[in-house]
């Protein structure tokens, strides 16, 4: 009987994560500025590189979820999902900083989810992996180009777990560009969230986990569900380096990062959850992440402090 349970338990949070996943309300509204946690307070050995002509002081990486991007999308000008997330974070950056002081450059990637409702899409390894080798390739490109250039990394969904995984190489010192270089990281719904790794903003309410983490027993029960999807559990080396750099924001009930940690009482968390898995859908709107404004705004704020300070 326990054992029927735990597989109900896990269809449920992965028919819930299908449906979250990539369908949000875009949402416009402006808020306040808040201090900026995470920022680097700087190094003199960051001083020593020198830019050529034509170099940004900072670069934006921004990382779409699950079909709010495609692999042809034009990088400086992405258009694959007018709809995305990261739009609501990039557009209010290009509007209010020049180009000299920051490049906004968004991955593009296949950014699907091979699931039991669409076979034919590319399945979340592959999509992520790819997604993972584009942005390591533009920062390791843009850091031989302009060495003095800064990274700011922030990703949504399918596009936090990647970035969070790129910041855990760099953090532990085996990335495409060391961690000197990396000026902040935000990751939206990180399916890897734990707590204790970086700096977690807003609502405290949360008491799960990434989906990658909670699922990560029962990997077997998660493959005819979403075939190729590995629920690869928690980074094991954290952040490194990076870990007072990186910020996480999870809405409570979003099932992509707030799992249930226990299988014990998965069946109960997730009848809990599921009605509510919308959270997932509402970053830009949601007051219940951040009191006073919404994350993309946050996300704006806080990019936008890093830049006119350095």
């Amino acid at each position: 009987m326990r054992k029927l349970l735990t597989v109900i338990a896990v269809i449920i949070i992965l028919l819930a994560i299908v449906v979250g996943v990539g369908q949000w309300m875009n949402s416009n509204n402006n808020g306040p500025n808040n201090p900026i946690p995470g920022a680097p307070n700087g190094g003199t050995e960051e001083t020593e590189a020198q830019n050529p002509p034509g170099c940004s002081a900072y670069e934006f990486i921004s990382a779409p979820g699950t079909w709010e991007s495609s692999a042809m999308d034009d990088p400086m000008d992405p258009t694959a999902n007018p709809r995305s997330l990261m739009l609501s974070v990039t557009n209010p950056l290009k509007e209010q900083l020049p180009e000299d002081q920051v490049k906004v450059w968004t991955l593009p990637y296949t950014a699907e989810f091979r699931n039991v409702n669409a076979m034919q899409e590319m399945s979340y390894d592959d999509s992520r992996r790819e997604g993972f080798d584009r942005m390591a390739a533009e920062l390791r490109a843009t850091h031989e180009a302009c060495p003095a250039t800064k990274f700011i990394i922030s990703g949504f969904s399918q596009g936090a777990v990647l970035s969070g995984d790129i910041a855990a190489e760099i953090g532990n010192g085996s990335g495409p560009v060391p961690a000197s270089s990396v000026a902040g990281v935000a990751l939206i719904a990180d399916g890897r969230l734990e707590r204790d790794k970086g700096n977690f903003i807003g609502n405290t309410n949360n008491t799960g986990v990434g989906a990658e983490i909670s699922l990560n027993i029962v990997n077997g029960l998660v493959q005819p569900i979403v075939p190729g999807a590995t629920m690869r559990g928690p980074r094991p080396d954290g952040f490194g380096e990076l870990s007072d750099r990186v910020n996480n924001f999870c809405a409570p009930g979003d099932m992509i990062c707030d799992s249930p940690r226990d299988f014990g009482n998965a069946l109960q968390r997730a009848r809990e959850l599921v009605g509510d898995n919308a959270a997932h859908a509402l970053y830009a709107s949601n007051p219940n992440v951040i009191p006073g404004q919404t994350v993309p705004q946050w996300i704006v704020d806080w990019a936008r402090g890093i830049v006119t300070a350095g």
